[in-house]
């Protein structure tokens, strides 16, 4: 990612295809430059960001309620759930809650359900998930 863009609050990346993808929804959005198989915008008031990870054990949608706040929801993996917490779009708190409503056999399965997840912040950078 280059410099400028790593800085920029506004620059994010989207990426196609099959081994994951990432899509920005927002009132303005241009495109900025590809590289590889990630082509970075810049986007203006975002609505929503809609993830699936390369395995595809975690598919997320994150909602727009206000300004820079939002909705979490979908199914993620424990690892994509560390990501969400380093990347401040949930709270350790929230990952508690999540996995304390689980059913106990449901607890083993790599895949956890975000079912109307709380409220967090869009993220300025996410990590990548390694599956």
């Amino acid at each position: 990612m280059p410099e400028s863009y790593f800085r920029d609050p506004e620059v994010f990346p989207e990426k196609e295809g099959d081994q994951g993808s990432i899509y920005i929804e927002a009132v303005d959005k241009v495109d900025l430059k590809k590289m590889k198989d990630v082509t970075f915008i810049n986007a203006r008031d975002i609505l929503g960001i809609i993830y699936t990870s390369k395995s595809g054990n975690t598919k997320l949608k994150w909602r727009q309620l206000r300004g820079r706040i939002g909705r979490v929801t979908g199914e993620a993996s424990g690892n994509s759930l560390g990501n969400l917490v380093m990347a401040r779009v949930i709270s350790p708190d929230d990952v508690e809650e999540i996995l304390a409503s689980q059913q106990p056999q449901e607890r083993g399965e790599s895949q956890v359900p975000i079912v109307e997840g709380d409220a967090g912040q869009a993220p300025e950078e996410a990590p990548e998930e390694q599956d």
